[in-house]
């Protein structure tokens, strides 16, 4: 094994027993520095890869850029790559972080796509119910929306860590990291159906008898399956939007905000940890409002006045 393949391996089992981080997490950030070392052997650089320097980094965001990635793609790669020289910093096999300036690309903010109430109720009119796995599809729309957990959170949502009475469930987040989230009656009352009626008689096979959700084969069903789930549900509403489980997280937390949710209170519930990461519902309610605006009041350009050309031109209307 090489030198950056050692300090690489080195990188990842730090990941997974200090930092905690999922599989999917850890082979993001393996994918990140083999990036890095596919350039450093590409260059030929005399010198290891923990010696870069942030000139020498600052050629690889160039080079990333080349290949095609996007500003989005390479800011999530410099994150990674980050992550890795800090490891490097706190093992001392490197006294200077190169990655501390370097100047990264410009990103615009992207919006979430989300769903409307009737578009979501058109999905759920979708499910086959008459089917054993229309009962199980059904109480997974309706605990995405009711909860706005992440896919991998749903997937592994244990039957002990319902408080039906208390109307709470108890997930395990990014890094471990537990927390409390309630649910709304319609989920819970769609779960209970599901363990009651389908779940009841699935031949369940050892070391799955607590997950909620499972397939024909009695065992935890899969990240992929879920999303195959949903894209077909969507298709089949004719909803034309780029749909995916994590699309009603993103609809569970505008409708929040729009509602009048406190920040806070919504950052708790999505295990966000930073509020920064949460302000985008906020942003997303303010162009909701703009949008409401513009439509509606009278002196809004959008709205089809019904003054005379003369009259409008004397409004001087500003967006």
């Amino acid at each position: 094994m090489s030198a950056p393949q050692i300090l690489l391996k080195s990188f990842l089992i730090y990941l997974k027993l200090e930092k905690s981080l999922s599989p999917n997490t850890r082979l993001a950030y393996e994918r990140d520095v083999q990036k890095l070392i596919s350039f450093w052997q590409m260059k030929g650089f005399t010198v290891p890869v923990s010696a870069l320097t942030q000139k020498n980094l600052q050629s690889f965001i160039h080079w990333l850029a080349e290949v095609g990635l996007n500003a989005r793609s390479q800011a999530r790669i410099i994150s990674g790559i980050k992550s890795f020289y800090r490891f490097l910093l706190l093992e001392n096999i490197i006294e200077n972080d190169p990655t501390e300036l370097l100047d990264l690309p410009t990103l615009g903010r992207k919006l979430p796509v989300t769903l409307e109430l009737d578009e979501i109720d058109a999905m759920i009119a979708q499910i086959d119910r008459s089917k054993a796995e229309g009962e199980r599809n059904k109480a997974i729309v309706e605990t995405l929306y009711s909860c706005g957990l992440r896919v991998s959170e749903l997937v592994d949502l244990r039957i002990s860590n319902i408080y039906a009475k208390d109307k709470f469930i108890r997930v395990v987040g990014k890094g471990d990291k537990e927390r409390l989230i309630p649910i709304g009656s319609y989920a819970l009352k769609q779960i209970n159906l599901y363990l009651k009626h389908v779940r009841a008689h699935v031949d369940v096979k050892r070391g799955f008898e607590d997950y909620v959700f499972l397939n024909r084969r009695g065992r935890k069903l899969t990240r992929t399956m879920v999303f195959i789930i949903i894209k077909d549900l969507a298709q089949r509403a004719g909803i034309h939007k780029t749909i995916s489980p994590h699309t009603f997280r993103h609809s569970f937390a505008t409708h929040l905000v729009e509602g009048g949710a406190d920040l806070r209170a919504v950052q708790e519930m999505l295990g966000h940890a930073s509020i920064i990461t949460t302000e985008i519902y906020s942003h997303l309610d303010k162009v909701y409002l703009r949008s409401e605006v513009l439509l509606y009041h009278p002196r809004s350009k959008s709205r089809k006045l019904k003054n005379s050309p003369g009259e409008a031109d004397d409004l001087h209307i500003v967006d």
